[in-house]
């Protein structure tokens, strides 16, 4: 497996453990719909929460969640409806991001909520 996509998906189960400890119930990871992916589809009390996690090794050009632009916005958004269509889900959403930076001593995750309105 390519290092890129190791990293991705050492990031994505840090942030499945950070969500977990934080409460949230993870109902799916990589939720496809059409060229649309969603990482993690979670929930926490009344609210389904789709986030999209981006790791970076370092910041020197820029920090991961600068990564999100709007066409990946846009297909975030046509999984979630997919998603709401199929499960009947008719109550409050959000879409979060997860920011993991991989230091040489540690990693730094940063969770922002509500992250693209």
């Amino acid at each position: 497996m390519a290092k890129h996509l190791k990293l991705g998906k050492r990031a994505e189960r840090l942030a499945v453990e950070y969500l977990v400890r934080n409460n949230y119930q993870i109902l799916d990871k990589n939720y496809r719909a059409g060229k649309a992916e969603v990482d993690i589809i979670a929930q926490k009390e009344q609210i389904l929460v789709f986030v999209e996690v981006k790791s970076k090794h370092q910041t020197d050009h820029g920090y991961p969640e600068e990564q999100i632009n709007q066409h990946k916005i846009n297909l975030l958004s046509e999984a979630a409806n997919r998603f709401q269509i199929e499960h009947q889900w008719e109550k409050e959403i959000r879409f979060d991001s997860i920011s993991i930076t991989f230091l040489p001593q540690a990693c730094k995750l940063e969770h922002f909520e509500d992250a693209f309105s």
